[in-house]
Order: C-alpha cells, then structure tokens, then sequence
C-alpha cells in the first residue's frame, strides 16, 4: 500500500508544482535525462544480477513483447486508415504498447499478489517491456521521428541506449556473481530516484482537460488498447494455451500495466506528438488504477 501512495503522492505533486510554483521550462527534459539515462541503467544493474530464469516464466515476457508488437500492427494499420501521421503512430505504439511494469507494475502486483509474484513481475519486465523498449521502441521513435534515418543510425541509438547497455553489463555482472555490497548498494539508491522523479515529471506535464482538436480518437484507441485490449488478448491466449499460476497471473497484469512514462520520455525525445503523448501517459496513470485492480479481481 505504501508503494501504491508513493506513486499517487508524486503524481499530485508534480501536478500542484506546474500550477503553483515556478517550475523551470526545461525541468521536464533535465528529469527525463536522469530517469531514462541514469535512474533507469542503475535499476536495471541491480535487478539483473539477481534475477531467477527458468523456462515455465517465458509467458510474462511473451505477454510484454506480444503487447508491443500487437500495438505496432494495430496502430500502424489503424492510423494509416485514418491518415495520422507517422508522429502520431510512433507515439500510440511507443505509450500503448509498452506498460509500466517497472515501478507501477511491481509495486501494483506486490500489494495485489504478493512478494512471491515478483520474480515473474520482473522478468515481464527486463526481458519483456525494458528489452521491446531499448530495442524495437528505439527503432519505431527513430522511425517515426521524421528525416531519413537509415539502418546504421537506428542501431546505432539502439546499441549506444543505456538501459540496453546496463542490461548487459547486469548479466556479466550475474555471471560473476554480483556487484559487491557498496556498489549495489550505491547503485540502488540511484535506481530509487526513478519512481518519484519520473511520476513527478509528469505530473508536471499532467493535462486533464479538453483533448486538441484531433487527439480524441487517437488518445481513446491507445488508452483502449492498453488498458483493455491488450491484456484480453493476453488473458485468452494464456487459457487457450494452458498457461497457469504465477506466469500467467504475472503477465496478464503487467499487460494490463499503464502506459509507460520511460517509452513517453523517449517519444518526446523524438517529438513523437508530445501533446498525445503527455495525455496518454497522464490519463492512462489515473485510469489504470482502477482498470487493473477490475483485471486482477477476473484472475484465479
């Protein structure tokens, strides 16, 4: 419960902050840097080393990596019938199709499920969502962010991304048997940054009223197929497929994850319709608090 609170305090803080104080105009792209350059990495580096892999925890990743390509197909189709541009389609798959199974998602299923689900969150997470991002959301924001961008350059932004280089490093460090105890240590509370600066950055770009003109549909078809969409389609490929316990609850919440702020970051680094992607990841936040305990009450 204290992990849920953290979560809504900062959120509200960030919002009270635009409205009242006088936030720097470049505070959002400074806490972006951190989260996505520094936080992020230090998390990833601590989680990796201890992380348990065996093959029955395939589905919560499956889930992750299924929920971002569903996306890329239903976006791009969908916004090709409908003449978005490719901004607007690169900024629906990067928000819906990637959740935010990192601190939403684990702190959400440890006060739902429990400590003993957290392993399965966690993989879900660094070899689902984390690795769709640092490798094929990458690829779309530099796709879809306008200009010529050929193959060298796309992998080189995928392979100079440092999550994706802190992911790595965090398996060598696993196979020598982990960081020692005052790295760890320092690294953690690197890491601990992430969850409240990054709610609290958008909150500062949090915008509850009146969609654009233009945006309505667009904001409705991803938070549709985040919330909703998405972890049906999971839930029923699990039954079909007999999936049961742990993995299967583990990855039908974590697709049912809000939109990740990490994945809107990267968009708005690359003007990938920041105004849809604010909305989307603001909205999606509050919504989720609801739509994924309505998910977690349909499970065994």
């Amino acid at each position: 419960m204290t992990a849920l609170l953290l979560l809504a305090a900062c959120l509200a803080l960030g919002v009270f902050a635009a409205r009242f104080l006088a936030v720097p105009a470049n505070a959002p792209a400074v806490i972006g840097f951190w989260v996505l350059d520094l936080a992020f990495p230090a998390l990833v580096l601590v989680n990796v080393p201890h992380m348990a892999l065996a093959w029955d925890l395939a589905f919560p990743a499956f889930a992750a990596w299924a929920t971002f390509l569903g996306a890329l197909v239903f976006f791009t189709v969908l916004g090709r019938s409908l003449h978005w541009t490719r901004g607007t389609i690169g900024a629906l798959t990067l928000t819906a199709g990637l959740g935010n199974t990192a601190f939403m998602g684990l702190a959400m299923i440890e006060s739902l499920r429990g400590k003993d689900h957290l392993g399965a969150a966690l993989i879900a997470d660094q070899l689902g969502s984390f690795l769709a991002l640092s490798t094929g959301g990458v690829m779309v924001a530099a796709a879809c962010g306008g200009g010529s961008v050929g193959a060298a350059q796309i992998a080189k932004k995928v392979f100079t991304f440092p999550p994706l280089l802190a992911l790595l490093a965090g398996f060598a460090v696993r196979a020598l048997g982990g960081w020692p105890p005052v790295v760890e240590g320092v690294l953690h509370r690197i890491g601990d940054t992430l969850v409240p600066l990054a709610l609290f950055s958008v909150g500062l770009q949090l915008k509850l009223s009146r969609s654009e003109a233009g945006l309505s549909l667009p904001l409705m078809a991803g938070l549709g197929w985040k919330l909703v969409l998405a972890p049906a389609l999971v839930m029923a490929t699990g039954l079909v497929c007999g999936v049961k316990g742990i993995a299967y609850t583990a990855g039908v919440l974590q697709a049912a994850m809000a939109p990740m702020i990490t994945a809107g970051i990267l968009a708005e680094q690359w003007q990938l319709n920041n105004p849809l992607t604010q909305r989307i990841v603001g909205l999606g936040i509050v919504l989720s608090l609801g739509t994924v305990l309505a998910w977690n009450a349909l499970l065994p």
